[in-house]
């Protein structure tokens, strides 16, 4: 979080496989600002609400994990141990709560948005897109605290540990750096899953552009249905958004809620729009229409023996690795159309492929 500037200058983008149906966002063309989010808004508003309990089996066929363990119980960001073996697994409907005395219990579901800010009406208390199973206990802890980054003024609740068993904690948000403008309590999930929160939060107040100015009282709000995130929790989320890329789960997800409810989240399929939707200084997106020019393909992932090989249509003319943190490294600079790194060490890993069609990020995972 120390070197965002860095962080800006190497997001990804994504595949053409993202599955988007042809013509989707074709009333966005040329624009840019509050225009872009104001035409966004058009294409995704109304969709086919399917109430707040029908999530519940959504989340057991399309919220699995298959990207980590792979072994089919429910993935929750709040217990996801993405590094290792998780602290504790729920079975889908066999764990759901029901009652819970301390984490690890079951799970239940979390508005990413609280739904006390817009006093559980529909469409949004039922809105697949930020709706999570969680750990029902973590879930009771995070409250309706804002997302932030907190410092050393960690808060204390009976029956719980802070931070959790994965790493995620609530306290006082540091009020520096990224973070200034805002000194009071908020929540931290782990790195692994900072995208995916800020992503579900560009896509809630563009979707509900026509309600969030009743809002206001939500400390990551501004009551304007523009900009819409305060200033503080802008560049919170934005971080985010650059230091965590999309990931496979977070375009099958976008892809399901499709089938589920007739609405797709734009910021999953074209995250480059976050930038020219609230004009982000210092942010410099790779275009994601150079990924089927480029035919970048880096594999395997994950991968089990520290070995990755990276391929592409065209000459590498560098290939850049970041960790989780966005410090670059290392620098390659093969000159050829597919090269082998031998020796990445376990953990998590950001690779920037550049070819003279541009350049694309991708995450990739050493276990």
């Amino acid at each position: 979080m120390k070197r965002i500037i860095l962080i800006f200058s190497f997001f990804a983008s994504i595949p053409f496989w993202a599955q988007i149906p042809q013509g989707y966002y074709q009333d966005t063309n040329d624009l840019q600002g509050y225009q872009l989010k104001t035409a966004l808004y058009n294409i995704i508003k109304d969709h086919n609400d399917q109430g707040y309990n029908m999530i519940d089996g959504f989340f057991v066929v399309h919220d699995l994990d298959v990207y980590y363990e792979n072994d089919g119980t429910i993935l929750d960001p709040y217990s996801e141990n993405p590094n290792g073996s998780d602290p504790y697994n729920f079975l889908p409907t066999v764990n759901a709560c029901g009652n819970y005395t301390g984490e690890g219990n079951c799970y239940n579901k979390e508005h990413i948005i609280p739904q006390s800010i817009f006093s559980s009406n529909n469409p949004m208390r039922g809105d697949a897109h930020h709706l999570l199973p969680t750990d029902g206990r973590v879930n009771g802890f995070r409250s309706n605290f804002p997302f932030g980054i907190v410092g050393n003024g960690l808060i204390s609740q009976s029956g719980i540990s802070n931070p959790t068993q994965n790493g995620s904690k609530a306290g006082n948000n540091i009020n520096t750096g990224v973070a200034a403008g805002y000194t009071g309590t908020v929540f931290e999930p782990i790195d692994e899953f900072k995208g995916d929160i800020a992503r579900i939060y560009f896509y809630f107040v563009t979707r509900y552009e026509n309600l969030v100015a009743n809002w206001s009282s939500y400390p990551m709000f501004d009551g304007s249905t523009n900009q819409v995130l305060s200033t503080p929790f802008l560049n919170i989320m934005f971080a985010w958004h650059t230091q965590d890329p999309v990931s496979q789960k977070e375009i099958d997800r976008n892809n399901a809620i499709y089938q589920y409810q007739g609405n797709r989240n734009p910021f999953v399929d074209f995250p480059e729009w976050v930038c020219k939707v609230w004009n982000v200084n210092n942010c410099i997106l790779s275009n994601s229409h150079f990924d089927d020019e480029m035919g970048l393909k880096i594999y395997p992932n994950p991968t089990l023996n520290n070995e990755i090989t990276i391929k592409s249509n065209h000459s590498l003319e560098s290939i850049l690795i970041y960790d989780s943190k966005g410090q670059l490294m290392r620098n390659y600079e093969p000159k050829e159309n597919q090269f082998n790194i031998f020796d990445l060490p376990i953990g998590f890993w950001m690779i920037k492929v550049t070819t003279l069609y541009g350049s694309e990020t991708r995450k990739v995972i050493v276990k």
